[in-house]
Order: C-alpha cells, then structure tokens, then sequence
C-alpha cells in the first residue's frame, strides 16, 4: 500500500461526503497508486459514520464512542494503517486534479521530507495560509498584535512565492499534510494535545531529527476551514491557546511559556481597549470584532488554568 488517507471527523456529514468524493475520485484517476481511506469519527451526532457507510462502503471505518480529540484519532488510525505515506486531511477540505500523486512524488523525490503539505485555497479561490515559520514569543507578539503590515515576520509571504517549485518550511498545516511512515518510526501525533498545535510539535520533532517539510503548490486543495470547531467557536479559542501554551512550555521551558501568557494577556486587555471602536464599523464586521472580544474576555479567565 502506497498511501494511507486518514480523515477525522466530528459532525461535518456533508463536507465529509464531499471530501470523501473528491478522495476517492482523485484515487480512482491514479490506480497505481495504491490507497486506502480511513475515517475517524469522533462521536458525531450528524450521521456521519452512517453516512460513511451507506455511501461510501470502500472507506474504511473508526467510530468512537466519545470525542477523542484530533491527535489521537489520528494516531487510532495511523496505527490501523499500512500506507508507506500517510495523509492526514480535514473533512472540510476538496482535493484539486493530480494533488495525491503530486505530494507522493514529492516525497518520492525529496528523501530527506519527511512530510509535505498542499497550497490550500479559500472556497473562493484564494490563497490560504497553509504553511508557518517555527513558532517564537516574538512571531507570536508580532502576530497577536496585527504588526505584519510594518514587516512579515509571523507568516511566509506565500503570495510571491512561484506556483512550480516546492519550498523548504518550517511547519505545515494539519488540513492536508502528508507524512513518510518511516518518519514516524519514534514519533506520533502528541496526544498532550486535543485540538491544534498537535502538527505544529510534530514537525518540530521531527525536524529536530533531520527531516525536512516541503510546501507544495502544485498540489491545490480548497479548505473551507473550521466548519466543526465553529460549532463551538469559544471553546475552540480556548483550546487554539492552550495548546500554544503547551507547545511553549513542552518544548521552551515553563520560564517561556508563561511569558507566553502574559502576552497574551496583554493582547486580551488590548481587545477589551478597543472593543468600543466596534460601532463604527459595518454591522458584520462589528459583530465579529465583538464576539472576539468576547473570546479574550474568557481567555483572560482562562489563562491561569492554562
């Protein structure tokens, strides 16, 4: 088995059908690649493992009786699998013409990757972030504090980057990232992680040990992003920086980490500022601006608990 298509679910039934239609559509056009799919489902109350059933009997099925998180779902099916690459993709992700061969063949040129990722595009055909430098307290402050428009320093400028040649990152996103199984001889998804920076700690171990992650923008995948953390919108901001801060403490000392905290603090106490600018702007972008404040306002609650 070449490639091994592993997919964790929690109550997105229709992008999952989607996703899981564009998959096999894209195994089907590459019959010598050799694939199989697995999908974890995380207690959805959708339908979703009926539907993955009903419709679509090929893919292979885990069903949980509780929500595992993402990690080790993941790693339920990494350890089910026996693809010599596996490829950990979102549900609410669409994969464009050639994108499975093309991230097989990078890692089959590049020996030294041990993970590639696609250039992921907004449902309206526009670029998505999809790849990260290393993680630092300063990237972080740069980012948290909207201070890229004086210099880039939180992101790659992706944008000027040419669309043929694959490029060396530091980190990849989770949505679609390929992995060499050889690569994790030693090392799986951290399950200290329920939900987020779980693929940031990944590739920093493993870079550690010498590999190397490539963004590929030959392969395009459509990531309409969040569909099943908005569900729960609060507790996702919750969880998106308290695994910041275990990913600081786990891998830069407590010392940092809760430095880390106090950053964040003082861009919670930042937003609460300048919360009341909220009213001059367009309704829509008014109650965004809001329900975010609204989010800090229970990080700051949250933080010594973190």
């Amino acid at each position: 088995m070449k490639l091994s298509i592993i997919i964790v679910n929690w109550n997105t039934r229709e992008l999952l059908a989607q996703c899981l239609h564009s998959v096999l559509e894209e195994i089907r056009s590459s019959e010598d690649l050799g694939a199989e799919t697995i999908v974890v489902d995380n207690a959805s109350r959708d339908g979703s493992a009926e539907m993955v059933r009903r419709r679509f009997p090929s893919v292979g099925l885990i069903e949980n009786s509780a929500n595992a998180g993402f990690a080790r779902a993941n790693n339920q099916a990494i350890r089910q699998s026996s693809g010599e690459y596996l490829l950990l993709l979102n549900p609410d992700t669409s994969l464009g013409p050639g994108s499975l061969r093309i991230l097989v063949r990078v890692l089959e040129e590049h020996p030294e990757a041990g993970g590639a990722g696609a250039r992921l595009l907004n449902a309206d055909g526009s670029l998505q972030v999809s790849c990260y430098p290393a993680p630092t307290l300063f990237r972080e402050f740069w980012r948290l504090f909207h201070l890229d428009f004086l210099l880039t320093v939180s992101t790659y400028r992706t944008a000027d980057w040419d669309l043929v040649t694959p490029r060396q990152v530091d980190v990849l996103q989770g949505a679609c990232l390929i992995l060499r199984r050889e690569a994790l001889r030693h090392e799986v998804l951290d399950e200290g992680y329920f939900i987020y920076s779980e693929d940031v700690d990944l590739c920093r171990r493993l870079r550690r040990e010498g590999w190397r992650f490539y963004w590929v923008p030959g392969a395009e995948v459509v990531h309409y992003g969040a569909r099943s953390t908005s569900q729960v919108a609060a507790h996702m901001f919750l969880r998106l920086y308290q695994g910041k801060v275990v990913y600081f403490r786990k891998h830069h000392g407590r010392g940092t980490a809760e430095v880390y905290k106090l950053i964040l603090l003082a861009a919670s106490l930042a937003r609460q500022l300048l919360g009341p600018l909220a009213v001059l702007k367009h309704p829509r972008a008014r109650q965004k601006d809001l329900a975010l404040a609204r989010h800090y306002r229970q990080l700051m609650k949250a933080l010594p608990r973190f």
